[in-house]
């Protein structure tokens, strides 16, 4: 399982256990969104892909939003 929280216009990416996998942002030189690692050395399980890759493709298809933050 993966929770996706928004936090500004990025979504953090955390693990059944609260760790954070990383951050899905959208990268405007490519135009697509992607999914950073939170350190080098994650290594995230098939399900975690798994879950990550179906988010990435609910952005990419509109199907998901990532919520804009109002800061005033």
């Amino acid at each position: 399982m993966v929770l996706f929280w928004p936090i500004q216009q990025e979504l953090d990416c955390i693990n059944a256990s609260g760790d954070i996998l990383g951050k899905i942002k959208f990268d405007g030189a490519s135009e697509s969104y992607q999914f950073y690692a939170n350190d080098e050395s994650v290594i995230l399980s098939s399900e975690e892909q798994s879950h990550i890759a179906k988010k990435l493709a609910a952005l990419e298809s509109g199907q998901s939003i990532i919520p804009m933050q109002d800061d005033d």
